[in-house]
């Protein structure tokens, strides 16, 4: 176990009670744990550590919508998702972490304007050949910001935000897309070395929290109004990736 300050384990916490929240209802706050995390722990460290506390709460926003989750975009996402964790392993095999964290960010904003463009002139992702190209484009970004930083959540997020799910529906189809993808993940991440006995004693600590958040993100998600939550959304995607172009 990691010898850790009382503040660092009150952040810790807390952040991991936003994980839980994220999962279940507001989709977006994950890039502030990864942040956290990654300030409090050592690096390599906080990426294998957070992705089992991502797992666990991927379990509970899966049973919470498991009738909720949209099967179709799910598949049709899987084959550019699988070629975007691919080259998500390469890349980090040679290129430098601040510069890859760059790049995500100026994407981020590129997809943000894009569907917020796309939203002003009231369109959306449709069926046919733009749906398919959305998804291969959102696809692809998605697996290779999830295996280099962890980042993946502002991507699909406006991914689903543009196929224009209702809440629960957008939760569902989120929770399954990350716990496929999060679960594939385990092997890259214990081969690179980044899942540690100490991380893993830290996961049991902060377990607890996670699932309070969860069930916490759960109530919320039966009040929340469609609009107010697209607004957090985006905003929090924002949020996300101006985070990776300062950090």
């Amino acid at each position: 176990m990691p010898e850790l300050s009382a503040l660092a384990w009150v952040l810790l916490a807390v952040t991991a009670a936003s994980i839980g929240i994220s999962k279940t209802a507001i989709p977006g706050t994950n890039t502030v744990a990864v942040a956290v995390f990654a300030a409090v722990l050592p690096a390599r460290q906080s990426t294998g550590t957070i992705l089992l506390l991502l797992i666990l709460a991927d379990v509970f926003a899966m049973i919470s919508y498991r009738r909720h989750a949209n099967g179709k975009a799910l598949l049709g996402l899987a084959p550019a998702v699988v070629a975007g964790l691919l080259l998500g392993f390469g890349f980090l095999a040679i290129a430098d972490d601040t510069w890859v964290r760059r790049v995500i960010g100026v994407l981020l904003l590129l997809v943000i304007a894009i569907t917020l463009l796309r939203r002003r002139m009231g369109r959306q992702i449709a069926e046919g050949g733009t749906h398919r190209v959305a998804a291969a484009v959102y696809g692809t970004l998605g697996g290779f910001t999830t295996m280099v930083a962890n980042a993946a959540g502002p991507v699909m997020s406006m991914y689903f935000l543009a196929s224009r799910f209702p809440v629960k529906e957008f939760l569902g189809t989120t929770a399954w897309f990350f716990a496929i993808v999060n679960i594939a993940k385990l092997p890259f991440s214990i081969g690179l070395g980044l899942i540690t006995v100490p991380g893993l004693l830290l996961d049991l600590v902060l377990a607890p929290a996670v699932i309070a958040g969860a069930l916490f993100g759960r109530w919320i998600a039966d009040r929340i109004d469609q609009q107010l939550f697209e607004r957090l959304v985006i905003l929090l995607t924002i949020v996300g990736a101006v985070y990776l172009l300062v950090a």
